[in-house]
């Protein structure tokens, strides 16, 4: 099976060079049984942002997936969760999230917070390899995208696999309408 590709960008096998990504997105990849599916591009740093990136490789927005962080408190009780979304989409913080996460206001985990608990850099945080304990919710819609890119816990990677993936990320939720057009 050929590994996911867009052009301009080379391609390599995740598996074979974990080097390119965060710690615990390397740790995590050595375990997923999805793993073979991925594959891992160099970036310029500067271009890591979406908007960034899809203009200087002239990428699909649709085929961006951009992994947000959002918290909420009940009973004293923070949830955390990782919301993946198409990047011509947000994720609907204020009324799908935070009726999942069962808190009453939601907002996005400060940027000092999410790259000091997750171990990856801001402008590359992804899925693969968060905390157990945050929940993973999936847009639906994600699942459908041939080839997505997402981040791989450093600025300087990318990782692209089938969308369908991310639905067999461990504890991946899927859940219909989490991601909300942007226009």
């Amino acid at each position: 099976m050929p590994l996911p590709a867009f052009d301009g960008l080379d391609s390599l096998p995740a598996r074979e060079h974990l080097d390119l990504v965060a710690a615990p997105v390397a740790s995590a990849l050595a375990d997923w049984a999805r793993t073979d599916e991925a594959a891992v591009v160099e970036i310029d740093p500067d271009l890591a942002d979406t908007a960034a990136l899809t203009e200087a490789y002239s990428l699909p927005l649709e085929a961006s997936v951009n992994c947000v962080l959002v918290a909420g408190s009940r009973g004293g009780e923070e949830r955390i969760a990782a919301c993946l979304v198409a990047a011509d989409t947000r994720a609907d913080v204020n009324t799908v999230v935070r009726k999942l996460l069962d808190v009453r206001k939601a907002s996005f985990l400060p940027m000092d917070r999410a790259v000091a608990e997750s171990g990856m850099e801001y402008g590359g945080i992804t899925p693969i390899g968060l905390p157990a304990a945050w929940r993973v919710l999936v847009d639906a819609a994600v699942l459908t995208v041939p080839a997505a890119m997402i981040g791989s816990g450093v600025r300087r990677s990318k990782i692209i696999l089938p969308g369908s993936a991310l639905g067999d990320l461990p504890g991946a939720e899927v859940v219909e309408g989490l991601g909300r057009p942007t226009g």
